[in-house]
């Protein structure tokens, strides 16, 4: 196949991503995807592999784990998700994703496996299928693999994983009733096996409990066997001494926005140390926390700056998938303290159906906004603008609903831009737009700011 070949094949594929029943669907299996896998040649035994769930911060500790697993000298395949434009982010080899011609002969033998084998795919286990075969075509020594929205039935399962990761616990993908935290624990404490390494990022107790009831061989913890120590502040960026097992890595730069992503930072560097049972040299450290990106978390695409004059160039401008009240609040308090204190805060805000709208809202502090614009996010399970402009306006935001993302994004930064025409020369409060929610929705804000770059309309407003 070729790539827009693979995406119409694809788009024809049940997806849960697009729409979701994770917790509500009966009788959830892994025997077709190893079913899959098998006749592929079981391509996941090819090489090693460090497995990554929980709740919040998976796609960081994935990038910063292969980043170190890079700088040790390895070919390292990464696999993420969610994508925020192409399908191809979701596979990378040592930090360059797939090209696209490469991603749709992948997707194509998967397509054919699964034709000979009369049988069904999901777009997850399709993609995933495709991610390990190519890892394995390429000879990758060790893939860090992120889980999808599951744990012990996600796709990715088939993996036999030496070290299990384990970020947090919080909600999402849940309806919250009942005892929603134990129910999604024990989903993602599937992700170990006997004999494997868990390093364990969440602090609750009886959360621990459930983690450590599954069959493993050692489990690490952070407080008590890891831990980022000393933070601190420096311009916009964090540094923080990094405690593992093994010892401990001083003073170490965070390339990441967020007091937040020293604690990925941390499980991360605990996690490959486990990996090796070894400490990481310093300089190996350093490097790969100075050095790593992860698109659409607290991603800076508009720096605020003096141009000539004095007078500000442009607003702060920031994309975070923040689609759950914990990253929602992640998300307020790295604005806060990597880059407070700002001006007027406009935020653009989309969401899934889902998730809880409310939750997110008070967690990015919508009240304190100067505006809220509320988009739909395009995608089938995108929360009308209306109804989220409803729920910002119930707890005293100014909120505007503007259903396309690009619109809603013009409209965030002609009033960041009015605001920078009105102010003092010398004012030292830029102000932010903030994008926020749905990944779905930072990917169009991405598309969009790429047209706005190159002078095109954004939601019908030029440049």
């Amino acid at each position: 196949m070729d790539y827009r070949t693979a995406l119409d094949h694809l788009s024809t594929l049940i997806n849960h991503e697009a729409r979701p029943r994770a917790g509500r669907v009966a009788g959830l299996s892994l025997d077709s995807m190893r079913r899959l896998t098998e006749a592929m040649g079981d391509p996941q035994r090819c090489y090693r592999v460090i497995h990554v769930t929980g709740t919040n911060g998976k796609g960081s500790t994935v990038r910063v784990a292969a980043r170190l697993l890079q700088e040790m000298g390895l070919r390292v395949g990464a696999y993420t998700s969610p994508h925020l434009v192409s399908p191809t982010e979701r596979l990378s080899v040592d930090s360059e994703p797939i090209d696209e011609e490469s991603f749709g002969a992948a997707i194509g033998d998967v397509a054919r496996f699964v034709e000979h084998l009369r049988m069904r795919a999901t777009w997850f286990e399709t993609v995933t299928a495709a991610a390990l075969q190519h890892f394995a075509d390429v000879a990758v020594d060790v893939a860090v693999v992120e889980v999808g929205m599951l744990g012990r039935f996600d796709a990715t399962n088939i993996v036999e994983a030496e070290v299990a990761a384990i970020t947090n616990v919080a909600r999402d993908h849940t309806d919250g009733v009942g005892d929603w935290r134990r129910a999604i624990a024990q989903e993602k404490a599937g992700i170990i096996k006997p004999g494997a390494t868990v390093v364990c990022g969440e602090t609750d107790p009886a959360m621990r409990e459930i983690f450590r009831a599954e069959p493993h061989g050692a489990m690490l913890e952070r407080g008590r066997d890891f831990a980022a120590e000393r933070r601190r502040l420096t311009g916009h960026r964090w540094r923080a001494d990094l405690r593992t097992p093994y010892g401990c890595h001083e003073d170490v730069l965070m390339s990441l926005h967020g007091r937040h992503q020293l604690d990925n930072a941390s499980l991360a560097v605990a996690a490959v140390e486990a990996f090796f049972e070894a400490r990481l040299p310093d300089d190996v450290v350093e490097a790969a926390l100075a050095g790593v990106r992860v698109p659409g978390r607290f991603e800076i695409v508009g720096a605020a700056g003096a141009a000539a004059g004095g007078r500000r160039s442009g607003p702060l401008v920031v994309l975070d998938g923040a689609h759950n009240p914990a990253g929602a609040c992640a998300a307020a308090a790295t604005l806060k303290e990597d880059f407070g204190p700002v001006g007027e805060r406009f935020l653009v805000v989309g969401m899934q159906s889902g998730r809880d709208v409310a939750g997110v809202l008070e967690g990015l502090e919508a009240a304190e906004a100067d505006r809220v614009l509320c988009c739909t996010a395009p995608t089938a399970r995108g929360v009308p603008a209306a109804e989220i402009a409803a729920a910002a306006e119930s707890m005293g935001a100014p909120a505007e609903a503007i259903d396309d993302v690009g619109a809603a994004l013009a409209r965030a930064l002609r009033l960041a831009e009015s605001v920078l025409e009105a102010a003092a020369p010398d004012s030292a409060n830029p102000p932010a737009v903030i994008v926020t929610g749905s990944f779905t929705v930072i990917g169009a804000a991405k598309v969009a700011l790429e047209s706005r770059a190159c002078g095109e309309s954004v939601g019908g407003v030029r440049r």
